[in-house]
């Protein structure tokens, strides 16, 4: 390595002007001198002192900057540099009215050059430097001679002496320097403990056993675990040990859902250093976030994990399972099921106690099953290592395109083209569910209609619902099946309630020709659901997929007419035609690529910022408050929240101000970053809103279901009163 001394250029002080005019411009330069030294420069760097204040003020600490500009493709060095090099040192032994100061090492870079691995800057750096002044009342005279190395191809040593006086006074924020934030935003870049940025180290160990390669030298690996609120990207970390204990390039693995790294590195130990039992100090980097945490090095064993309390036991988890369940049944995602309620309510106008109570039983009973087995699906899929959530069905095209399907044909059916019949075992005739056949007392008509209700639920979150799911799909397969179950109980409680009393039944209206009108109107919003579930598979795919299945789904309504009117031997041709139809429009998703934007911009405003939760951090490190919205198009709860309250009044004069950076990720197809942090939450559905700021770093969530008095409440907390008083 070859090393270079050259001469300092120190820039000399300006030369007096005998002009008038120009008083005031040096007059202006010698005020900006008192928050910055003269820049100490050389062919590679640019190095100076600066200030956040322009004075002492009246504490005795003060807040400084080394702050560093270099060429391109030059570096210097962190606090521990790796394989070569080392970090910038000041001595302050000649100033004056100093008692001690702090230095503060932001995030390094890796950089790696012929195998050696180095930490350090390039471009531009600010340390950041707490003094503590003996007297803040009189001046402060720093007087630091500063020795570091800068490297490209060649390395060179330096040495420069830093001159900077700062005057008593005194010191308020309209005071602040033009270097305070530049400082507070390199301050910002200290690791911490990680909770800022959702990050966590676990554990660190040895794996296997470390073996002699040669004579005092000893090689092996240690296993480092982390966790994050936010899915990976690019984890790295590094090690400050024991001397003569040397760290290799560390490789990192990521769970399935991105949030648990295990990074691996390798270790070289000589001479009487032992790994195992040593301290280590551990910076952990993900992009722009960071976490710092000093464990020890436990012999194959990892470190107890961290783990959350759960705020609610699990039978007060099953009485919010219940009422959610009971909320249900008035959410806007189950309006669609209530046109099967209401006929099926009216045609037992008059009808025997018995055949009311039985009805409504196989009606609850398809409510309970089918949450049962929504449970044993969820159970599975967790159990693979898969993403589990409340609606997740909603992310795949072929459950979109089925329950187009389905709901085309009970649309079809309440407008009279045709009854549909299941199979003998299942029901007599699905009509008994909607009333619209004369055999009420059908079983299987019943219990198809509560499973359909269930199905058409599942876009929706209510009240309670979030916090149910979430506690049942942190745990174990009982908390899923338990919850699940008192869900099911909560939405089947109307059915049960008029199975228990069946005369509210029998005191409904007789049916009669005002019921044909009613029918129409009802499949009319059959048909409008069916359309909003044709627009959700044009974002996952695409608009000439929608269309293909939407034409089948008209086709498939004009055999069903046509049908009616042939002879009985062509009918089953025409039946024919029907299954082909169905086939067709469930091959359509296999046929087309998913579009690539995750939110249909033509319905997005543009205020609306992509969902990028790794930025989050660094934002509110800015002092800057931000609104996250996780929405779905098949998640109507979602849709109602955009229409009432978030795109209207005075919610959306704030998220369009610029005042609030409004973040927005779209769920409509799975994703697993977006999984990860509703995970984070310990939120397993949708819609999710939370707010981060000064007053909130870590975020404050809000309820499913939003009203402007949750959301202007979250900012206002967020924010520390800072967004509304600036209205």
């Amino acid at each position: 390595m070859k090393f270079k001394i050259p001469k300092l250029n120190v820039v000399s002080a300006s030369t007096l002007t005998l002009f008038a005019g120009l008083l005031t411009l040096a007059g202006s330069a010698a005020a900006t001198a008192q928050d910055a030294s003269p820049w100490i420069k050389t062919e590679q760097t640019s190095v100076r002192l600066i200030s956040a204040l322009p004075n002492l003020g009246n504490s005795k600490d003060i807040k400084l900057g080394l702050q560093f500009k270099l060429k391109k493709g030059w570096k210097i060095y962190w606090r521990t540099p790796g394989d070569a090099g080392f970090p910038p040192n000041l001595n302050w032994q000649k100033s004056s009215n100093l008692e001690k100061t702090e230095f503060g090492w932001p995030l390094p870079s890796r950089f790696e050059v012929l195998g050696l691995q180095t930490l350090g800057y390039k471009k531009e750096v600010v340390f950041p430097i707490t003094a503590t002044v003996k007297d803040p009342a009189r001046p402060l005279k720093l007087r630091a001679e500063l020795n570091y190395l800068t490297c490209d191809d060649i390395c060179i040593p330096y040495k420069a002496d830093l001159t900077f006086d700062l005057p008593a006074g005194d010191a308020s924020t309209d005071s602040m320097s033009a270097n305070y934030h530049l400082i507070s935003q390199y301050a910002a870049k200290i690791p911490g403990d990680g909770k800022a940025h959702n990050l966590s180290i676990e554990s660190v160990e040895t794996t296997g056993q470390f073996s002699e390669v040669e004579k005092d030298v000893r090689k092996g690996f240690i296993r480092i675990k982390a966790k994050s609120g936010i899915p990976f990207n690019k984890p790295d970390v590094f090690i400050e040990g024991p001397e003569l204990t040397f760290f290799g390039k560390p490789v990192a693995s990521l769970s399935h859902d991105g949030a648990t790294a295990t990074i691996k590195v390798p270790v070289s130990e000589e001479e009487k250093a032992k790994i195992v039992n040593a301290s280590l100090r551990l910076t952990l980097k993900d992009g722009a976030r960071s976490a710092e945490r000093t464990l020890t090095v436990t012999a194959g064993k990892s470190a107890p994990t961290i783990t959350k309390t759960l705020p609610f036991s699990l039978p007060m988890i099953l009485v919010f399972a219940l009422l959610g369940g009971l909320i249900l049944n008035l959410m806007p995602c189950v309006l669609p099921v209530i046109s099967l309620k209401i006929l099926g309510v009216v045609s037992h106008g008059g009808a025997e106690d018995r055949t009311v109570r039985m009805s409504f039983m196989a009606s609850s009973l398809g409510i309970i099953t089918s949450f049962l087995i929504i449970a044993g699906g969820l159970v599975g899929l967790k159990l693979a290592g898969s993403a589990v959530g409340w609606g997740i069905q909603f992310q795949h095209p072929w459950f979109i395109v089925g329950l187009s399907v389905l709901v085309s044909l009970f649309a079809y059916n309440l407008w009279g083209i045709f009854e549909f019949r299941l199979p003998s075992w299942i029901s007599d005739r699905a009509g008994a569910s909607t009333g619209v056949a004369q055999d009420h007392q059908s079983f299987g008509g019943n219990f198809a209609t509560g499973a359909f209700a269930t199905v058409l639920a599942t876009p929706c979150s209510a009240p309670f619902l979030g916090t149910a799911v979430g506690f049942a799909l942190a745990g174990g397969t009982f908390d899923i099946f338990a919850v699940f179950l008192a869900l099911g109980v909560g939405m089947a409680l109307p059915f049960i309630s008029i199975a228990l009393f069946p005369r509210l039944a029998s005191r409904m209206p007789k049916p009669g020709n005002w019921m044909n009108t009613l029918k129409k109107i009802l499949g009319a919003a059959l048909a409008a659901t069916a359309i909003w579930l044709l627009s959700v598979l044009a974002i996952q795919l695409s608009l000439n997929a929608a269309l293909i299945v939407g034409a089948l789904m008209i086709a498939m309504g004009l055999v069903l007419v046509l049908r009616n009117r042939l002879s009985e031997s062509r009918q089953k041709l025409a039946s024919l035609g029907i299954v082909v139809v169905i086939i067709g429009a469930f091959w359509t998703p296999y046929t087309y690529t998913p579009s690539a934007a995750l939110l249909n911009t033509s319905s997005k405003e543009a205020y609306w910022q992509p969902f990028a939760p790794e930025t989050i951090p660094g934002l509110v490190a800015e002092g800057k408050t931000v609104f996250v919205d996780i929405t779905a198009e098949w998640c109507i709860t979602c849709q109602v929240n955009k229409a009432t309250v978030l795109n209207r009044g005075q919610i959306h004069e704030l998220l369009s101000s610029g005042k609030v950076i409004a973040m927005q990720g779209d769920w409509t197809r799975p994703d697993p970053k977006i999984t990860a942090y509703l995970k984070s939450f310990g939120r397993f559905g949708i819609p999710f809103n939370v707010v981060y700021g000064p007053g909130a770093p870590l975020g404050e969530t809000l309820p499913e279901l939003l009203t402007p008095g949750f959301v202007l409440s979250g900012l206002e907390k967020a924010s520390n009163g800072a967004i509304l008083a600036k209205k």
